[in-house]
């Protein structure tokens, strides 16, 4: 039996960023609880088991700024004067700098603060406030504080105004493909797509077709353990990427083996191709098992004086981080792949037993750091293939919202993340029960304390080799709905971020990669926000079957002139079927079998059935189909041809629309009961597809000419 909060207990709550209630899908006020809003607070290590501990917890809050001399992190646009307020002992004087990041110094003024001096834990504190010049570059500074001996350092992060679109692409708009990889294999891939077969699709489509980009899905690292997590939306470690993407021969060492070596390298592979070839589901397990082998044969084979040296500069660049991963790897292969399981002193990364495994385990920690350098390695080769294939953009790489509470990130990040509750979603029209997606968050309070540091860290990483990066979930940059563990996900509410400062680093990142960055906008989105994005130069995302004008009764298709100019179009999306599959009601079916649905199959199918006809009649009233015409294929081509009369300066076909394929690829609300994350790329009659039938595809070729020939 769920109960109201009180005043002092919603008082907390909002000193923390927790909503005490929010607006549903439907546009019904709800309120949260009292047992959530507690459970929320407790997973930020705020004490709520008694009246007086809401009001010292309130107080401990509102104290927080002025038990320390200077605020933790500041993030401001440039050409903004960034104001902040300093605490020193009462009466004490205090010298304010910064130190830049490409080096020298700006000086902080004192402005009028008319705030009276207060008792703080036994002692008198005043407070004063700076200005810092409003022309600091972009970048990291440092900020530093003198007061009468009393030092203390800060961090001051400027990001750019607007981010808008790189150079290369000029005023034009650009089009591409986007696809799952793991689905996309070459008759020489190791039984998932990789990176070798990244490059030649990006070439095919920009040196054939004149596409601009191919956006892919999340690369980040999956378990070092089998068996492996097959969504990549939850990986281990976000930081890192999946070294089950390499093409072993593609590895410059390959061509130096040893002739037995070599054999046997051949051999696992022309072994793994006999055994999953044929199936119906991508294998990833067996796929790495083999493939593994093969990386350690090659590895152990050494490298030459030069590798050897970029492989060390490599590992110094990454740092710690690297350092903690690749420790992370070895002891899930000693002690098993979750974390929270092992024995208590190894589940800290600092701790002295940790420090001695790895003192202990260099080479294995050497191996996985390996990993990723040859990684790292194949994502600049298949960068700068697709740019110098032509592409204005590139590979755009895709941000997953969180990461596994058994998996690297959450064993290395430690506090960094609240424990106790998971990220997901409330209810909406597709997911009516909501979603849990068993992801610890990342602690707003803790990212501030932190100058953002792992925040920074992970997409500096992703930007490294792309040429954009889509955020899923962008909304979780500004709230996100946090469900606590033992409560259904219609239980969460909403913990808010400092959103300045998640999507100014993120810009900040981007700009120094002359990247773009495009945000997932579905869902529940609050209104402001999108106009919030489109001021920073974030591109939105416009999914053909979402937009409507919910306004209407029964919801009516935009007309492409009022579409945004700053998103990225597509018909289709990952968490729906392909377009022959939606027109075909294959998504309602499914949700209906595996019990999605809170309406009865009929009543859905037909409110599924009205839409599409909304849509034929726009797309007959545009001229795009003509009257009587229903033909799958054709509405397919119409629908692509409809985007193109949208101002949308990023457009895009799903490489499963482009070959025919109508086979979901996931379906929200579920974990095992649908193949999720494993559906091979196949045909219009279901017969599985390589990447070269793809190259030869007569309807692949003609879907991306439409695309290419508007621009």
């Amino acid at each position: 039996m769920s109960s109201s909060p009180d005043a002092a207990l919603t008082a907390l709550a909002a000193a923390y960023g927790v909503a005490d209630r929010f607006t549903d899908w439907k546009g019904r006020d709800t309120e949260v609880s009292a047992e959530s809003l507690r459970a929320v607070l407790a997973a930020l290590d705020v004490v709520t088991d008694t009246p007086d501990d809401v009001a010292q917890a309130l107080e401990d809050r509102r104290l927080a700024p002025w038990r320390r001399l200077l605020p933790p992190c500041l993030v401001s646009r440039e050409g903004i004067p960034v104001r902040f307020d300093v605490h020193v002992r009462a009466g004490a004087g205090v010298r304010v700098w910064v130190e830049l990041e490409t080096g020298g110094e700006a000086e902080a003024h004192q402005v009028d603060n008319w705030e009276s001096d207060r008792e703080v834990d036994g002692r008198w504190v005043g407070e004063a406030t700076f200005e810092l010049p409003d022309q600091l570059p972009l970048g990291y500074h440092r900020l530093m504080a003198d007061s009468e001996g009393e030092i203390a350092a800060s961090t001051v992060i400027i990001t750019p105004r607007f981010l808008g679109f790189p150079e290369a692409m000029g005023d034009r708009a650009t089009w591409g493909l986007a696809t799952q990889l793991y689905s996309v294999r070459s008759s020489d891939s190791w039984g998932v797509g990789d990176l070798t077969d990244l490059t030649d699709l990006a070439v095919w489509s920009a040196g054939r077709h004149g596409a601009g980009y191919v956006l892919v899905n999340p690369l980040h690292a999956a378990e070092p353990v089998l068996p492996m997590e097959p969504s990549p939306y939850l990986p281990s470690s976000r930081r890192f990427f999946n070294p089950l993407y390499l093409r072993v021969e593609r590895i410059p060492e390959y061509a130096e083996l040893a002739a037995s070596d070599l054999a046997r390298v051949r051999l696992l592979g022309a072994d793994l191709r006999d055994r999953v070839g044929a199936l119906d589901t991508i294998d990833r397990n067996q796929s790495w098992t083999a493939k593994e082998q093969a990386l350690r044969t090659i590895f152990a084979a050494g490298r030459s004086a030069g590798r050897e040296i970029a492989f060390r500069a490599y590992c110094a660049n990454e740092g710690e981080g690297l350092l903690a991963h690749a420790t992370f790897c070895v002891l899930s292969e000693a002690l098993g792949r979750d974390w929270r399981l092992w024995p208590e002193e190894y589940r800290d990364p600092a701790s002295p037993e940790v420090r001695r495994f790895r003192a202990e385990n260099i080479a294995e920690i050497d191996f996985h750091s390996w990993l990723q350098w040859c990684t790292d390695e194949q994502l600049r080769a298949a960068q700068a293939a697709a740019v110098d294939a032509g592409m204005e953009l590139g590979i755009v790489h895709d941000l997953a919202v969180g990461v596994s509470p058994a998996g690297s990130d959450a064993w290395s990040l430690g506090s960094a993340l609240a424990r106790g509750v998971n990220v997901g979603a409330p209810p909406d029209q597709f997911t009516q029960l909501g979603q849990d997606w068993g992801q610890p968050p990342l602690r707003p309070d803790r990212l501030a304390e932190l100058a953002y540091q792992p925040y920074r860290d992970l997409v500096a990483g992703i930007l490294r080799h792309s040429g954009g990066v889509r955020v899923d979930h962008i909304i979780g940059l500004f709230r996100l709905w946090w469900v606590p563990q033992g409560m259904p996900a219609t239980q969460g509410t909403y913990v808010r971020y400092d959103h300045e400062a998640m999507i100014g680093i993120l810009a900040l990142e981007a700009h120094r990669s002359g990247a773009l960055v495009v945000g997932e906008d579905l869902g529940t989105v609050e209104p402001w926000v999108r106009d919030y994005l489109s001021d920073r130069g974030i591109l939105g995302t416009s999914v053909l079957w979402f937009e409507q004008d919910w306004d209407v009764p029964g919801g009516k298709p935009f007309p492409p002139e009022r579409w945004r100019e700053y998103c990225l179009a597509s018909v289709t999306t990952h968490d729906l079927p392909p377009t022959l599959g939606y027109l075909a009601g294959d998504h309602v079916r499914l949700r209906h079998r595996l019990g999605l649905l809170t309406e009865s199959l009929d009543e859905e199918l037909a409110h599924d059935a009205r839409e599409r006809q909304e849509w034929l009649a726009e797309l007959r009233h545009q001229g795009l189909l003509a009257e009587g015409v229903d033909d799958p294929d054709a509405v397919l081509l119409a629908l692509h041809r409809y985007l193109v009369r949208t101002p949308s300066r990023m457009r895009n076909i799903a490489l499963v629309d482009a070959v025919g394929d109508r086979r979901t690829q996931n379906q929200p609300g579920t974990v095992d009961e649908y193949p999720n994350w494993r559906v091979p790329l196949t045909g219009p009659a279901g017969e599985p597809m390589l990447l070269e039938d793809v190259f030869a595809s007569e309807r692949a070729a003609a879907l991306c000419e439409e695309l290419n020939a508007a621009r």
